[in-house]
């Protein structure tokens, strides 16, 4: 159990339902370590099989096996007693102790409990035996009257059952219905949907995992091994990728070929939102070999680019595995590893990309998330915020079950409890590789449960309750404004409110549209901006959405030269006033980089009002808005000399103003370039 969690207060009331009548128990798990005789440790487990991993809610049961998530003594089959003992957060009127045996269990012969005075009490005297089942719940009821107990201790005989004997909690309670561990199933977690087996067009008599669904949920690249299709040897890993037809059906995979796929081991871990470049294991050296790491490759009308590195600091793995995921923005990276500190196993870990686009030395990402155990499989949904992953240090239904958990705050290192997204996907054997689209209809996963080979993929309709938060999709083209060429350029979503870039991206021209991922609950600034063209903004506003939207906008840039007039946002000043907007000042900052870009510009600047009111207020107040847009342009740096002004009030209209709609369209500024 990790340290972090062992600060927590658990309190697990048990509901049960006996003649009619409710009643509650309550249960503690203990909390800390008042000694123990001996701890396995070796260089290999990190916190693994130390006396901590005793603490809290069980990590195994109801599941039995070996776990590096309990503990374990030092030695196997010893002559002498091992023994621990554990407290707990408060005092309680003691009638059941329960004692979680996931390994090995007969070997606990004795059982104390002791008050506050530290006064012993032993309730539990029996001959340590071999029993024939692989774990146990052991129940200890006290016959002691009116116990208030703080701490129990627990003592083994290990020469009595063979093997490391193994303990994954201790639990008192102050009722008599057994206690029992309890899986923490997501809430409303899914109950009538039933897995689906993709089929054959997908899955082999070879191992098919790792899906990973495009945000259209459209394009499905998966990692295939165990096959002679491969491009190399069968055993090793390539890539392949299927699409849907008009009849929503899954095509036969293609396998991606070079340079995707080689002679070594290949696998994408992740797409960008816009499906044009994709994130893959290892660095591909230019001679054809592959070391350790990760890169990427774009897609361009000649098929995806040779595979350039993606620089991480201080990037290794004590693992011979490991997994990866790219957030739909691709700002953020969490990475599956074993480091030197992990709590045990592979653990979770995260990177952030840097103003040069290296990646910072990954962090791990806390005991909340990370066991002694493996966590693998890491998945962040397109909100950004809720993580799935595969762990086998938490109690579940066996091998690796799926969960999830929600960053609770800008540092990727506070997470929520996980939840496990229970039996319709989670089974004995080892499910992994969680995949979500954007509009969050499916869930696509590996399973080795009721497959055509080795491992299969499945999908699954998902419930509200697992999906991440709804999101919106903004696609769109970028055209030259007076030919409608296309022209490639940057795009650039930032909050508006605090004016923090959230998502970038590019559009090619040529390999069809951008594709940005925005949260819900948020207005947003789209910007456009290209070399030689003034650069063009869209509001998109998702304060009030509930549910997944696709918006189409497309937008267009204006080039930059002589005689060019560009018209800034109608919003820029505050009603019937010359007050600039807060949310205006990155309009006029773009006037303010392209001015410095060109050195030589000198601007017109125009001031235009509606019909509303006495013409000569309108003509000052025009002329009042255009000499405060110059102000703030000159205490930016840029020379009075360079920009002219005029006031039109109400004079040159460009729509009418028999409507408030389009009233609003007359009251603007705007510039024209005079000279360059």
């Amino acid at each position: 159990m990790s340290l972090l969690r062992r600060k927590l207060n658990f309190y697990v009331t048990l509901i049960l339902l006996f003649s009619g009548k409710l009643f509650a128990q309550q249960v503690l798990w203990a909390d800390k370590i008042l000694g123990y005789s001996s701890e396995y440790r070796n260089n290999d487990s990190g916190q693994g099989f130390r006396s901590k991993q005793i603490l809290d809610e069980p990590n195994k049961l109801p599941d039995f096996g070996y776990s590096p998530c309990a503990w374990q003594s030092a030695m196997p089959d010893g002559r002498n007693e091992e023994w621990i003992k554990v407290g707990f957060k408060q005092p309680i009127a003691l009638k059941q102790i329960a004692i979680a045996e996931n390994f090995n269990p007969g070997a606990v012969t004795r059982v104390y409990a002791y008050n506050d005075a530290g006064k012993e009490f032993l309730l539990y005297d029996e001959k340590a035996a071999p029993i024939p089942v692989k774990g146990r719940m052991l129940h200890v009821f006290s016959k002691q009257e009116n116990l208030i107990a703080t701490s129990v201790k627990v003592i083994l005989d290990p020469s009595k059952v063979a093997g490391f004997n193994q303990i994954d909690a201790i639990g008192i309670s102050s009722g008599t219905e057994p206690i029992e561990a309890i899986i923490n199933v997501a809430p409303s977690s899914l109950k009538d949907e039933k897995k689906e087996n993709l089929g054959k067009a997908i899955n082999s008599k070879g191992q098919e995992i790792n899906p990973i669904i495009s945000a259209d949920g459209r394009t499905l690249y998966f990692t295939r091994a165990d096959y002679d299709g491969n491009t190399g040897s069968p055993s090793k890993q390539d890539a392949w990728v299927s699409t849907l037809d008009k009849n929503n059906n899954w095509t036969e995979a293609v396998n991606l070929g070079p340079p995707v796929n080689t002679s070594g081991d290949n696998a994408i871990i992740g797409v960008s939102a816009d499906g044009k470049t994709i994130y893959l294991i290892n660095v591909y050296l230019p001679g054809g070999g592959l070391v350790y790491g990760l890169s990427k490759s774009f897609y361009t009308k000649n098929g995806w680019s040779f595979p350039k590195e993606i620089k991480i600091q201080n990037l290794y793995n004590e693992n011979e595995a490991s997994e990866f995921a790219i957030s739909p923005h691709g700002n953020v990276l969490v990475m599956s590893v074993q480091r030197k500190d992990t709590e045990g196993k592979k653990d979770l870990y995260v990177s952030f990309i840097k103003e040069d686009e290296s990646w910072s030395e990954p962090k791990h990402m806390g005991s909340v998330l990370n066991s002694a155990s493996d966590e693998n499989s890491p998945f962040l949904g397109l909100d950004n915020k809720t993580l799935y992953f595969t762990s086998s240090g938490r109690s579940g239904y066996g091998g690796g079950d799926v969960f999830l958990s929600h960053r609770l705050d800008d540092t990727w290192l506070n997470w929520s409890k996980p939840e496990n997204l229970g039996p319709n996907i989670n089974t004995a054997k080892h499910d992994s590789y969680f995949n979500i689209p954007a509009a969050g209809d499916y869930g696509y996963f590996s399973s080795a449960d009721n497959t055509l080979g080795r491992e299969d993929i499945f999908r699954i309709r998902l419930t509200p309750s697992i999906k991440p938060d709804p999101i919106a999709t903004v696609t769109g083209s970028v055209f030259e404004f007076e030919t409608t060429t296309p022209v490639k350029a940057e795009i650039t979503a930032k909050i508006l409110k605090t004016g923090e870039t959230f998502s970038k991206t590019t559009f090619e021209g040529e390999t069809g549209e951008f594709k940005l991922i925005l949260p819900l609950k948020e207005a947003y600034v789209i910007t456009a901006s290209q070399k030689d063209y003034f650069s063009t903004t869209e509001d998109i506003d998702l304060v009030d959405e509930t549910g997944f939207r696709t918006i189409r906008k497309n937008l267009y840039l204006q080039p930059v030269k002589p005689g060019q007039q560009i018209r800034l946002a109608n919003n820029m000043f505050t009603q019937s006033s010359a007050n600039i907007t807060a949310t205006s000042f990155q309009e006029l900052d773009r006037i303010i980089g392209i001015m410095n870009e060109y050195p030589e510009m000198e601007i017109l600047l125009e001031g235009h009002t509606d019909n509303q009111g006495d013409v000569r207020k309108n003509v000052k107040l025009s002329e009042d808005r255009v000499l405060e847009v110059k102000k703030y342009l000159v205490t930016k740096g840029i020379g009075a000399s360079r920009i002219q002004t005029k006031a039109w009030g109400p004079a040159k209209p460009i729509a009418s103003n028999l409507t408030e709609a389009t009233r609003q369209k007359n009251r603007r500024v705007e510039f024209t370039i005079l000279k360059m």
